[in-house]
């Protein structure tokens, strides 16, 4: 079997997709038929080979068979965020070049000023959208086009873009697999396969917006090894769990915020539910601080698979939970590409020096109509780069310090914010933590620590200089965080992907917030840095 619509025509009656709020299941024969039907259409609209189009929807089957058409069809699928402004909506719209645009009632009011200043072509795919064209209409229509060969176009793929949290949203293109892969497997769900042991048997979940480019793929690449997904319409910490006891899953994935508000269930809640079947954990997307991890593997077991990489593709690192816990805090190994660590003048360095990661032949990109941004992504060898801080140790794991445009420069010196993360996160009263750099006259800047305390933990002075004096025995000076602040949440996407630059706008606003931790540190006062912890 090379991919799903081979699974399809094998077993057409298997059930291969569930939506978990309702239990609505769908056959491998439905979607099969339907993206091939929705295929035919968009050839017959004249859609050529690496054209695109764009769907804006909630977590619904339609998404995976308009991509699959899309596939089929040799072209681009656009899978937009449902949290973009209109603006934001009709912008990737026409960066993306989209002609055609797939709605639901739900989404319709984001995508009507696409719809109208763009003169684009919209589809309803529930029939609820007033004055928009059901997606019933092109499934009928296409059973009386003449059929349009599309065996010798390449296979489309998916056109994602960034979260936009440092500008507007980029789109990575990556290049469509020629037509002779219709007859192979694809390398990525092979690798997927392989290393995470996805078959027939997989019976996937995913607990996120298939917006997202981790989601989307595996999700597709469980359907291509044969499997079953489940997807969940949002993110919710005790249905998630009676999701993998209901429907038998063997795969999920995960990113840290969701597992740190699994954690928070009481344990009575946690112990309810028959997690037996569960057997492989992904997760990925942002760093997962080591209490946190080791509290999920002292849950659920050695079951934890964590991958670094990102939409671009262009090299991956991974670490099962046995490495991971001779190697705590590390993301594992390149298993695609290879790994370099480059000094800001380009040279390369050795093991625990920490630079810009860098990726060899881990596969192409680009940022599409932004060839600027692109070029900046590589350096003079071809090397490409997600922009992150880090060191490869003597035996090739890799540890992330932080992003290269979070990086604090304090006195001259660079800080990373993750390790003063770490340092706090630490502290059994702390539940989570970020820092950022705010103004300071002499040094330029210094970071100020952002804390979200745990349940009954009460905010006050005390503790302030009690976390920072614990996490200052594990810091240099200049790394201390100059002031503390308590907040009830922080700021984060759905991936649970921090908003640094939401941190850094209110702060650099306001650089004397919370308390002045630093000052007592210097002094020598540290409050009964452990005694009530």
């Amino acid at each position: 079997m090379h991919n799903f619509l081979s699974w399809a025509q094998r077993e057409p009656d298997k059930v291969v997709l569930i939506q978990a709020e309702t239990g609505e299941s769908f056959t491998a024969r439905r979607i099969a038929e339907r993206a091939l039907r929705l295929a035919q259409w968009l050839a017959g609209q004249g859609l050529k080979e690496q054209d695109t189009i764009a769907i804006l929807l909630e977590n619904r089957v339609e998404i995976v068979e308009l991509v699959l058409a899309a596939r089929e069809a040799g072209l681009y699928a656009a899978v937009i965020s449902t949290h973009l402004t209109p603006a934001e909506v009709q912008y990737i719209v026409q960066d993306s070049g989209a002609q055609r645009l797939f709605v639901s009632s739900s989404t319709w009011a984001n995508a009507e000023a696409a719809h109208q200043a763009l003169g684009l072509p919209c589809f309803s795919v529930d029939g609820d959208t007033p004055g928009v064209r059901s997606i019933d209409e092109l499934l009928d229509a296409a059973a009386s086009l003449p059929a349009t060969d599309l065996s010798t176009r390449a296979l489309g793929r998916d056109l994602l873009y960034s979260s936009g949290t440092t500008g507007r949203p980029k789109g990575v293109r990556k290049p469509l697999f020629g037509a002779q892969f219709r007859q192979q497997t694809d390398p990525e769900v092979a690798n997927t396969q392989r290393l995470m042991q996805f078959g027939e048997q997989t019976v996937y979940l995913s607990p996120a917006p298939l917006y997202h480019a981790a989601p989307l793929r595996y999700t597709l690449r469980a359907l291509d090894s044969g499997g079953r997904a489940v997807i969940m319409r949002q993110f919710n910490a005790e249905f998630s769990l009676a999701c993998i006891e209901r429907f038998g899953v063997t795969h999920s994935q995960w990113v840290p915020t969701m597992m740190s508000r699994m954690l928070k269930l009481p344990d009575a809640v946690r112990q309810r539910f028959d997690l037996s079947t569960h057997r492989v954990a992904i997760h990925a997307a942002a760093p997962c601080p080591v209490p946190l991890k080791l509290a999920m593997l002292d849950w659920w077991g050695d079951i934890l698979m964590e991958y670094y990489a990102g939409s671009e593709g262009c090299g991956t690192t991974l670490i099962d939970s046995a490495e991971w816990r001779r190697k705590p805090g590390s993301v594992g190994r390149a298993f695609a590409g290879v790994l370099h660590i480059v000094d800001d003048d380009g040279k390369e360095l050795g093991a625990n020096e920490v630079g810009r990661i860098y990726f060899e032949k881990g596969g192409e990109f680009s940022y599409l109509n932004d060839a600027a941004k692109t070029r900046e992504a590589m350096n003079e060898h071809g090397w490409a780069t997600y922009g992150d801080i880090g060191y490869v140790d003597e035996d090739g794991y890799l540890f992330l310090s932080d992003r290269r445009a979070d990086l604090i420069l304090s006195g001259g010196v660079n800080v990373y914010p993750q390790e003063i993360e770490n340092a706090l996160v630490a502290h059994a009263a702390v539940d989570e933590v970020a820092v950022v750099g705010v103004p300071h006259e002499d040094f330029g800047e210094q970071p100020i620590a952002v804390v979200v305390l745990k349940p009954g933990e009460m905010p006050s002075e005390e503790l302030a200089h009690a976390i920072a004096a614990q996490a200052a025995s594990h810091l240099s000076k200049v790394k201390w965080p100059r002031r503390l602040v308590f907040e009830t949440r922080l700021p984060r996407l759905e991936t649970g992907k921090l908003l640094r630059r939401v941190l850094k706008e209110r702060f650099r606003g306001d650089p004397d917030a919370g308390y002045d931790v630093r000052a007592a540190l210097a002094s020598g006062v540290e409050a009964g840095a452990s005694s009530r912890h």
